[in-house]
């Protein structure tokens, strides 16, 4: 189960470049999007990681489904 934690400034350092995995968060979760092929590079279809993309997953093709395939890492605060 995910414990840890991430403010919008500490999410944002999670986008995939540099070194650094990509992180996304949606409905206040954080999934790990490093491993996901579409996301190479930190992006996808114009979505970037580092971000909180809830709004961008309800107009995906996949919608939220997808999500139960991914490492959930932790929880967005607010």
């Amino acid at each position: 189960m995910a414990t840890k934690t991430f403010t919008v400034e500490e999410l944002s350092h999670f986008d995939g470049q540099n070194g650094q995995p990509a992180y996304v968060a949606i409905d206040g979760n954080v999934y790990d999007m490093t491993n996901v092929d579409a996301w190479q590079g930190g992006q996808h279809h114009g979505n970037v990681a580092g971000k909180n993309l809830s709004a961008a997953i309800l107009k995906s093709p996949h919608g939220k489904g997808v999500l139960n395939k991914l490492p959930l890492v932790g929880q967005l605060t607010e």
